[in-house]
């Protein structure tokens, strides 16, 4: 089945999960996108215990893959949700609520027997119409006698395959026809077709406690000389700069918003450089009066 989709993250992304009497979901959406890998992670999974929950296979499927945080695109991408259940029993809780639910929430359903299969629980489970979506196969061994099938139902024409689109950036596959889209950071342009970069650095567009740079559709934080980024990479923090060996101050370094003045200790000045100092000069007259009883004289 993998081998005849177009994985990848911006193409088809695909969940896989494992059930009998519990539910296991063995990666979500969002963990693989190259068909290798994918194949790789699945020769290692190991079955379950006995049993057939299916009903409540459908549900986690529901609460657990088909959202966003797992890897489902924005609704307004109006990319298809597919379920395919392959089972080889008979369900063992209520399939018949659940499946309509999935259906209603705009999940197509495929529904799978092998050998002993209860199939009329597949056809309760399946979406219209039926012989379409339900599949039955002798063994596990020969269920890829099914992959012409799926191509020729489940795999539409793929209005988004590379050459038949004019989207710049992103297209995406909307029923039967296609959208464009922008990657993050672009904005679509009028012509919805191509995309311009959002200005990330305009007022209230970024979280930068001083400055923004934008950054190829993305932005990084800086901050005014004197100050330094803080771990969080948005917040500023005033540097010392009157540290040893951040300053050029001969004598006295005094902080002042983000940057710094010289001064000198007291009886030195600062020289017009504003970095150096000198020592003062006094200068004193002194008189004095020497009288004797002839004369006086005076120096």
């Amino acid at each position: 089945m993998i081998d005849t989709l177009d994985v990848g993250e911006r193409t088809t992304r695909v969940a896989v999960m494992n059930y009998a009497s519990t539910v296991k979901v063995e990666f979500p959406l969002r963990t693989y996108f190259d068909k290798a890998s994918m194949k790789e992670a699945i020769s290692h999974i190991q079955p379950l215990s006995a049993g057939t929950m299916t009903g409540l296979a459908i549900q986690t499927a529901m609460d657990e893959v088909f959202t966003e945080e797992m890897g489902t695109r924005p609704a307004n991408f109006n990319i298809p949700k597919v379920v395919i259940v392959v089972t080889d029993g008979r369900p063992q809780d209520q399939v018949q609520d659940v499946a309509a639910s999935a259906r209603t929430a705009g999940i197509e359903i495929y529904a799978v027997g092998v050998d002993r299969a209860d199939m009329q629980s597949l056809r309760v489970m399946a979406s219209e119409p039926l012989d379409e979506h339900v599949f039955y196969v002798e063994t596990y061994g020969v269920i890829e006698k099914l992959t012409s099938k799926f191509r020729e139902t489940f795999c539409a024409a793929n209005t988004c395959a590379l050459g038949t689109h004019d989207c710049e950036q992103v297209c995406v596959s909307n029923g039967g026809s296609y959208l464009c889209d922008c990657f993050e950071g672009y904005t679509l342009n009028p012509d919805k077709r191509t995309c311009s970069v959002v200005d990330v650095c305009a007022p209230g567009k970024h979280e930068c406690d001083q400055i923004c740079v934008s950054n190829n559709g993305s932005y990084v934080c800086e901050c005014y000389e004197g100050y330094t980024l803080n771990p969080d990479k948005k917040t500023c923090s005033a540097m010392d700069l009157c540290a040893p060996g951040r300053h050029d101050c001969a004598q006295v370094c005094r902080q002042t918003d983000g940057s710094y003045s010289c001064d000198c200790f007291e009886g030195f000045t600062l020289n017009p450089d504003k970095k150096t100092c000198s020592g003062r000069t006094w200068s004193r007259k002194y008189c004095v009066q020497l009288k004797s009883n002839n004369s006086s004289k005076s120096g």
